[in-house]
């Protein structure tokens, strides 16, 4: 019997009707599919039931990777690395489309990493994804709300985000102490361009370094007060960093290289 690592946030999804709902989310039927963390291939069974095209996983765990060869054998491709330094984009040719029962403790950091890295040109169809509750309410929260920031603010910029469902402990093993939630994540058709993604991590950075504070010091901390800026956003700097929506603060990060192109 395989034992999860509680180092590497394995919690193996075992729940045979959540595993088939996420299986038929989208159409896998001559699909590329790749799939993060399959861990001990719960989900990656019911994937081949949907006849893939190819089927590629990425597995950290040497002796997980080592399991999934056995049972799986030419069925898929498995690529035994960390997901944090694989370029997905070197992988593929065509589209893919996306699973994965994230690793709680880099769940934030590999979707962050995803879309800091994304061209216009996107690698995949779409991404099917599982979260803490708590995280996934931050990646899907509103402006105006307690849970919106960062997270939201990054993964709202390119990418469409719809809730599939909550998932309790006792779907999977071991129990972690928290709900999970499915997350389905699609390409944007418009979006405002920002030429280094890095300079929206930036402006949200500071601004929401002091999230209860007013705008007005991490505005002119960033542009010195260009008051055309704030009449063309229309921002009010007696607001709170939680007060602007999505869009103001992608086109405050456009703003941002122009001043300084």
């Amino acid at each position: 019997m395989i034992k999860a690592k509680k180092s590497l946030g394995q919690n193996f999804l075992i729940d045979n009707k959540i595993l088939d709902k996420i299986a038929n989310i989208t159409e896998i039927k001559n699909k590329i599919i790749l799939e993060v963390g399959p861990g001990s291939g719960n989900l990656t069974a019911h994937i081949l039931k949907k006849k893939p095209k190819k089927f590629f996983v990425i597995e950290k765990d040497n002796v997980l990777a080592a399991k999934l060869e056995n049972d799986y054998k030419n069925q898929i491709t498995i690529i035994n690395k960390d997901i944090l330094k694989v370029d997905e984009t070197l992988l593929f040719n065509d589209k893919v489309i996306v699973f994965g029962n994230l690793p709680y403790n880099i769940s934030t950091e590999i979707l962050s990493k995803w879309i800091i890295n994304l061209k216009d040109n996107f690698w995949f169809d779409c991404l099917i994804l599982m979260f803490q509750k708590e995280v996934a309410n931050r990646i899907i929260a509103k402006f105006n709300t307690s849970n919106y920031g960062r997270l939201s603010i990054l993964s709202n910029w390119k990418l469409n985000i719809k809730k599939i469902c909550d998932i309790k402990p006792e779907s999977f093993s071991p129990k972690p102490k928290i709900d999970s939630s499915l997350l389905f994540f699609s390409p944007k058709e418009n979006f405002v361009k920002i030429k280094n993604p890095n300079n929206l991590e930036k402006i949200t950075r500071i601004f929401f370094n002091q999230r209860r504070k007013m705008l007005k010091k991490p505005f002119n901390q960033l542009f010195n007060g260009e008051r055309k800026i704030l009449d063309k956003l229309n921002i009010n700097l007696n607001l709170r960093p939680q007060n602007l929506n999505y869009e103001t603060y992608y086109n405050l990060a456009s703003e941002y290289e122009n001043l300084r192109s």
